[in-house]
């Protein structure tokens, strides 16, 4: 053994430490769904219905002839299902069409 003693860095004189930094790979989470509902009346025209259906929720006409079906015969039906900021706009632009042609259409938001 030689009374040379080695330096930390080596023997070429730069330090051989590294240092690795690992990042945790974030996922997002879908956003969570909600149904936008539609309330039957008795007031309110099934023409309209389609009207609503068609204009704000963009269902081509046979669908929306469906779903006015589904929600008169049955009280209430799905309109369309989008994350929570979507869904509480799409009601209120269906309560304010309503109110100005004065029907008293109810539409509300159910978590899906």
């Amino acid at each position: 053994m030689s009374d040379r003693s080695q330096s930390p860095a080596g023997s070429t004189g730069v330090a051989t430490d590294t240092r690795t930094d690992t990042r945790t790979e974030r996922r997002l989470k879908k956003p969570r769904m909600y149904k936008v509902l539609l309330h039957n009346d008795d007031y309110t025209t099934m023409e309209f219905v389609v009207y609503v259906l068609q204009g704000i929720f963009h269902h081509s006409p046979t669908e929306a002839t469906q779903i006015m079906l589904h929600v008169h015969k049955r009280g209430i039906g799905v309109a369309g299902v989008y994350v929570r900021e979507v869904a509480e706009t799409r009601v209120a632009q269906v309560e304010a069409l309503a109110r100005a042609h004065e029907f008293p259409l109810r539409c509300s938001v159910e978590e899906a």
